[in-house]
């Protein structure tokens, strides 16, 4: 067995470093710096050579695990049920490039396809979120929970909008609409990494987003489960890592995803 304690702790100074340099990168990018990997997909030298910080530190504390990492890891057919790290060296990307402050590290351990771990940095408020199963859920070495407002007409919700598949664009727009008239609001943040960290922490009721990466996610579903909070697909299942969808939320949830299915699986 491993110990997923001795892990964390080695783990968060590797992240938390990594943060820390992509945070003094921020005023040193150039438009001749972005890269595009496709529509409205972009990335820099930022988060290439995150990336590589990471894989290296990680690698020294745990060399048995393999790795998904978004720069380096377009295909993830082959991933088996061994231990991965799963990494987004930088989520946020386009904030980070048009200087908006709202990006973090994300780094997930998962087994079997599922998250056993998870740390989520963000920079410029320097937040380290963490946890691993069965040791909770924390911000900054403080407890963690989802909160517990029990009524959607009484929570802030969070989600990311389509941005390169808009093929769900008219049962998003119907859900969107029916959030709105249903609960405090609905805020995008652009960093699915920071959505499910701050629905972890109380500051989001809930969060939902579809065509997502098991990057965007790994480390953000054991956070919210290590809080008290469900995750799930759109259909209520526990495959989340590899579907490209996920929803989260502590108390709301049934509402919260019932209100979901309603529009999302329409004929």
């Amino acid at each position: 067995m491993i110990d997923l304690a001795l892990i964390l702790e080695n783990a968060k100074p590797i992240v938390r470093e990594t943060g820390v340099w992509i945070q003094s990168m921020v005023n040193n990018i150039g438009e001749s710096d972005i890269q595009y990997k496709g529509t409205n997909d972009l990335v820099s030298f930022v988060d290439q050579t995150a990336e590589a910080r990471l894989k290296e530190g990680l690698s020294a504390i745990f060399p048995e695990a393999g790795f998904v990492a978004e720069e380096s890891a377009s295909d993830y057919s082959e991933v088996g049920d061994g231990y991965y790290w799963v990494i987004d060296p930088l989520d946020g990307t386009t904030n980070f490039l048009h200087r908006l402050p709202i990006y973090a590290v994300s780094v997930g351990l998962i087994y079997q396809k599922q998250p056993i771990l998870g740390l989520i940095y963000e920079p410029n408020r320097d937040e380290l979120f963490y946890a691993a199963k069965g040791h909770g859920a924390y911000l900054n070495e403080h407890v963690i929970q989802v909160s517990q407002q029990a009524f959607m007409s009484k929570s802030l919700l969070a989600t990311g909008f389509p941005y390169y598949d808009f093929s769900y664009q008219d049962q998003y727009l119907a859900l969107l609409k029916e959030l709105m008239r249903t609960s405090h609001g609905l805020r995008r943040m652009g960093a699915a990494a920071i959505d499910l960290a701050y629905t972890a922490c109380g500051r989001f009721e809930g969060f939902f987003e579809a065509n997502l990466k098991p990057w965007d996610v790994a480390a953000g579903k054991i956070i919210i489960e290590e809080a008290g909070g469900r995750v799930t697909n759109f259909s209520g299942g526990d495959a989340v890592i590899f579907e490209g969808e996920i929803i989260g939320a502590g108390p709301i949830f049934d509402e919260f995803l019932g209100t979901l299915q309603a529009k999302w699986f329409v004929d």
